[in-house]
């Protein structure tokens, strides 16, 4: 069956793309290897303990509402260009129109060993998984008294791993209390090679982010470069090795493999470049968005991977989509901050508001208004009360 439109990706950008579309009464099809969207900027909070993963999550059928709005669950394997097609694990589609969102993967850097000896937190399934794996790390610390148990190594301080180690320090002591452990035996420590934390705040807040941190216990070592991983141990260089139970890695991403093993004109970061429309450089019948594209604006810089970036991108992904399939002008891509915010653990942030610097309390609060305005974006009022009493606090 051939396919008008065909979305990959139930990310940010797919499912603004799609939201915007049935609104255009566009008919789509996505195809997702999940049924869920879910909240990927909160997956921190699913890992470190705050709520139930499964909370974190949209059933898609809750968003959309036309019959021409179709999902086909199944997990994407290739793009041909030349033939207009996508080949998943259960079957193989027909386009006229392609938008790719295929979102991103853990990029590692080359470092020895990391891949295969650290945990990462990309799906909900990965964040329940890191949940439950320290839990029985703990568990375990019960039966044999070693410490490496407690020990909790994060690499990467970008705003993943501040905002993972900030949750795991409010779920930690209680964790202890519930197996009957001292909290001060844990020891938490992020790793990271650069020479700060959090690069997207200004230096005033990283300063507030550090102190923050470091009297809840937390051990931040900048300036330390991961040089090789083991089964328990993280090697860094002019230094000892960290033996620990828990290796989580959160220093860097890149785009889906399938689209430089598809033939397109990617980046270093295997991103699709696009041009000032979102479309493909190599095909003008498919649109890029999310972690899936390589956007650059007018000074060559590339925009933020964040989720503000994916959600902007696909709404004017479906407003130029409809509009080439009318024969009307299409808009060019121009990002717009509304800042960035950074939890620190349930109540606490930092970050800035369109411009504003705000920190503690006001940022914690600002960070759970994003989830809302997400929650109001993909359904409207019914979409956040749905949601009321789940994860999003409302």
């Amino acid at each position: 069956m051939k396919h008008n439109i065909l979305i990959l990706g139930a990310g940010y950008a797919g499912m603004l793309t799609a939201t915007r579309l049935e609104r255009l009464s566009a008919p789509f099809t996505m195809v997702n290897k999940k049924p869920y969207h879910y909240f990927t900027t909160l997956l921190h909070e699913a890992a470190g303990g705050r709520g139930n993963p499964i909370d974190y999550t949209v059933p898609i059928e809750k968003v959309f509402h036309k019959q021409t709005s179709q999902l086909v669950v199944d997990e994407v394997t290739a793009i041909n260009r030349e033939a207009r097609t996508v080949t998943g694990k259960s079957g193989t589609y027909e386009y006229e129109y392609l938008v790719i969102a295929l979102g991103w993967v853990p990029e590692y850097f080359g470092i020895p060993g990391l891949a295969e000896h650290s945990l990462q937190l990309s799906s909900v399934d990965a964040a329940a998984h890191i949940r439950q794996h320290i839990e029985n790390e703990f568990k375990s610390y019960l039966q044999d008294q070693d410490l490496t148990h407690l020990r909790i190594a994060v690499g990467g301080a970008g705003l993943t791993g501040i905002e993972l180690v900030g949750e795991l320090l409010d779920w930690v002591p209680k964790l202890c209390v519930e197996l009957g452990i001292d909290r001060h035996l844990v020891d938490v420590q992020n790793i990271e090679a650069m020479p700060n934390i959090l690069p997207q705040v200004s230096p005033d807040l990283r300063e507030i982010a550090k102190l923050t941190l470091t009297e809840r216990g937390a051990k931040l070592r900048t300036n330390t470069k991961i040089v090789k991983v083991e089964a328990g141990a993280v090697y860094v260089e002019g230094d000892e090795p960290v033996q620990a139970g828990t290796i989580i890695w959160t220093g860097g991403v890149r785009a889906n493999p399938i689209l430089a093993e598809s033939g397109f004109t990617v980046d270093r970061r295997g991103k699709a470049q696009v041009n000032a429309y979102l479309q493909s450089v190599d095909d003008d019948h498919i649109f890029v968005g999310g972690d899936s594209a390589g956007f650059q604006d007018e000074n060559g810089k590339p925009v933020p991977p964040t989720a503000q970036t994916a959600s902007q991108m696909g709404k004017l992904i479906a407003d130029n989509l409809t509009a080439l399939m009318h024969g009307q002008l299409m808009r060019s891509f121009e990002y717009k901050s509304k800042g960035t915010l950074a939890s620190l653990g349930p109540e606490v942030g930092v970050g800035d508001a369109f411009g504003i610097p705000v920190r503690g309390v006001v940022a914690g609060l600002a960070k759970e208004a994003t989830k809302v305005e997400h929650l109001w974006e993909l359904g409207g009022l019914r979409l956040i009360a749905d949601k009321s009493g789940d994860v999003v606090h409302l």
